[in-house]
């Protein structure tokens, strides 16, 4: 009997969806027993179950990023479909489309308080764009379709639920009938871009513009060379939000990588003295990083219209995709011959490059987890792809990786969940085994569940045709990023919720078979990247590190140099070494604009 569990995976397929991050339950039992059958048929997909549900979840949604593709995750009823939301507010807040199939008790139960029963469509309507029950077999065909469909449209999660006894119910074909839909298969191009009138308007705000900032996004991902022909014809600067970071080769010179608390003081400057703003597929926050009201006349692009002048006042709004808008754009951009801001941008990044390098380059107690990722961006594979977590790794992420043009990277956005990294590297080496992955992760999102999936690694590692995947674990025994902006905040580090139990990592990693390293001497920590990248098999990489070392930000205010300075006169247990190495984080910043400047002079 083809059942209705058949069609959906038949159906999936047919969509062009071969990748399923599951775990398995009575409550999703039916399609489990047809994901079984059609794998002993040799149906073209593959079903990978992680350790967790919310791992699921938060797999499909790095899987769409790493991809382009819907992400797709499988859960039972009750606690493994709770479990998912996380992944689920991950992809919802990164504009990611991610399809959830999840089980529900029999129909006849529903409505009886019965075990593992929970009202489903109430439970995921506020993250999915579309969630709905499938309550006969003909129905199976329309929920599927169009939750796909939708997903990729609208680049939101969608939630398909299958009661357990539709499951293994007899497929029906849609008839032409009243209240009969019949669907396709089949997405609408989002390749749009707006008319030549808009296009003229928000032309003649750019060349108008003298000094133009360009804040892109990860919606211009695989539109780097349009990107980089816009801010050639202007004369522009361009900043990278945190999930864009990869549009923009990390070597372009008037690229100044991140804005806000992670990033440059390059970004901060150009916001500041802009007089035209260019944003580009992003959905960037933080007002307070934005330009002042009245200073700059706005352009905003994004296929996503409810992003449209949500930030910062747009003189022009774009309705279309980056890359096609920006095609239709450029004919109706007028080349400056003026350079001067932006080679005062370049000047400025090469500025706050030396001291980053001279800040990762200053002692700590052992290792300052600069130098960690200042040693990893030199010896990044140029086909890497690397991930972080949203802990102060976010924070060395921004400031010290450069992503090349055939590099990826990404983390948790918009929702910033903790743990995100592992599940991210998991999915993207999966979508990509034959290239070098890297996680960034700190001790405490790493035992919160991140450990957990070097039991994934351990059972799927030997299929891999490039072998490399390094988890590279922040030891500094705390909650770093929490207790940092506690003293911001004025509060001292609170050790009693801030303290993370120690553990040896690298041994761990050893028991599953892996590889581990414990480093403990910064004159070792370049050694440990090269050995870890020539392995034969995935590294842990466990790096004592200093949880002391301050992640200031590029533009550091009045309310939170006298937040840190009430924590420390409060009473923070780690006062002195908090003032230690902030007054010497300051120092070098100090020491490489003298330098920076002493060597212009010298030209």
């Amino acid at each position: 009997m083809y059942t209705v569990s058949d069609f959906v995976i038949d159906r999936l397929i047919e969509w062009d969806l071969h990748t399923y991050y599951g775990f398995p339950g009575d409550g999703i039992g039916g399609l489990d027993g047809a994901l079984g059958r059609a794998e002993d048929d040799h149906k073209d997909f593959r079903y990978i179950r992680p350790t967790h549900e919310e791992m699921c979840a938060l797999m499909a949604t790095a899987h769409a990023k790493f991809t382009g593709e819907i992400g797709v995750c499988i859960a039972t009823s009750g606690p493994g479909a709770v479990h998912m939301l996380n992944g689920l507010y991950d992809a919802h807040g990164d504009n990611q489309p991610v399809v959830a199939i999840v089980g529900q008790q029999a129909r006849v139960a529903m409505g009886s308080d019965f075990q593992q029963e929970l009202n489903m469509e109430r439970l995921f309507g506020d993250v999915a764009e579309y969630v709905k029950t499938v309550t006969t077999p003909m129905q199976a065909q329309l929920v599927v379709d169009r939750a796909v469909r939708i997903a990729k449209a609208s680049r939101r999660p969608c939630v398909v639920i299958l009661p357990a006894d539709v499951q293994d119910l007899e497929m029906e074909q849609a008839t032409v009938a009243h209240f009969v839909s019949r669907t396709g298969v089949g997405h609408a191009s989002t390749r749009i871009s707006p008319p030549q009138d808009e296009l003229a308007r928000a032309a003649a705000v750019l060349n108008d513009g003298k000094k133009v900032a360009m804040l892109v996004g990860q919606g211009a991902l695989g539109a780097t060379d349009e990107v980089l022909a816009v801010a050639e014809k202007l004369g522009a600067g361009v900043i990278t939000a945190l999930l864009g970071k990869a549009v923009v080769p990390g070597d372009v010179p008037y690229h100044t990588q991140q804005l806000g608390l992670l990033g440059s003081k390059p970004s901060w400057d150009m916001i500041q003295d802009c007089d035209t703003f260019l944003m580009i597929g992003s959905n960037f926050p933080y007002g307070e990083f934005m330009p002042p009201i009245g200073q700059a006349r706005g352009v905003q692009i994004d296929l996503l219209p409810r992003h449209l002048s949500l930030r910062y006042p747009m003189e022009v709004n774009l309705w279309g995709d980056a890359k096609a808008t920006l095609a239709a754009l450029l004919p109706h951009l007028a080349q400056t011959d003026d350079l001067g801001w932006q080679e005062k941008i370049a000047e400025g990044m090469r500025t706050w490059d030396a001291m980053l390098e001279s800040a990762a380059m200053v002692s700590a107690d052992p290792i300052n987890p600069r130098l960690v990722f200042h040693h990893l961006n030199a010896l990044l594979p140029d086909d890497a792809i690397v991930t972080a977590d949203a802990g102060s790794t976010a924070d060395w992420y921004g400031h010290h990786i450069r992503l090349g043009r055939n590099q990826m990277g990404s983390l948790s956005g918009s929702l910033a969940t903790m743990i995100g990294a592992m599940p991210y590297a998991v999915a993207a080496k999966f979508a990509h085994p034959d290239r070098p992955v890297v996680c960034t992760i700190g001790d405490g999102a790493f035992q919160m569940l991140g450990m957990n999936e070097l039991v994934t690694i351990k059972r799927h590692w030997h299929e891999w045709g490039n072998k490399t995947f390094v988890v590279m674990v922040l030891h500094n025994n705390d909650l770093n990023q929490v207790s940092w902006e506690m003293r911001e905040a004025g509060d001292p580090r609170w050790d009693t919720a801030q303290s993370i139990e120690d553990m040896d990592y690298a041994r761990y990693a050893e028991g599953l078979g892996l590889r581990g390293i414990r480093v403990e001497d910064p004159d070792q920590v370049e050694a440990a990247w090269r050995e870890a990248f020539a392995a034969d098999r995935p590294v842990l990489l466990d790096i004592v590190t200093d949880k002391n070392v301050p992640p200031l930000p590029p533009h550091v205010t009045f309310e939170q140099a006298k937040g840190v300075a009430k924590a420390v006169l409060r009473g923070d247990p780690d006062r002195l070494q908090v003032v230690g190495n902030s007054a010497k984080e300051v120092a070098s910043e100090l020491f490489a604009r003298v330098g920076a400047k002493l060597g212009r002079d010298d030209d």
